[in-house]
């Protein structure tokens, strides 16, 4: 959490034009798959999410604290922010790396034939 003195609270110098990165993009996206927006500890390959983009994120109001982690204080639980949807709602062109497939149909059978 905050360290003495140190306010988590988006910075005076954060430009309202500001632009998530691709990582911090990435990690942002995964709050809209859960519910409040909680933002996760670890990325999908087991390794914890970068202090930095945690960070980063929450000086730009894209993610905010949500609670203190009695076990592990030093790990900041943070959630997406209004202004964080907005930032990752629409992935700008060429952002490929970050797009979500769409998912495959499921094949149709014909009827008695399942």
């Amino acid at each position: 959490m905050a360290r003495d003195g140190e306010s988590l609270a988006p910075s005076s110098s954060s430009s309202a034009a500001a632009r998530p990165s691709s990582i911090q993009r990435r990690w942002l996206r995964r709050g809209l798959e859960q519910a409040g927006g909680k933002l996760p500890l670890f990325d999908r390959g087991g390794q914890r999410i970068n202090e930095r983009t945690v960070r980063s994120c929450i000086e730009n109001g894209w993610a905010e604290p949500w609670f203190s982690n009695p076990l592990k204080p030093n790990w900041l639980v943070c959630k997406l922010t209004a202004v964080g949807r907005d930032a990752v709602g629409v992935a700008e062109s060429g952002d490929e790396d970050d797009a979500t497939p769409e998912p495959m149909p499921m094949p149709t059978h014909p009827a008695g034939h399942a």
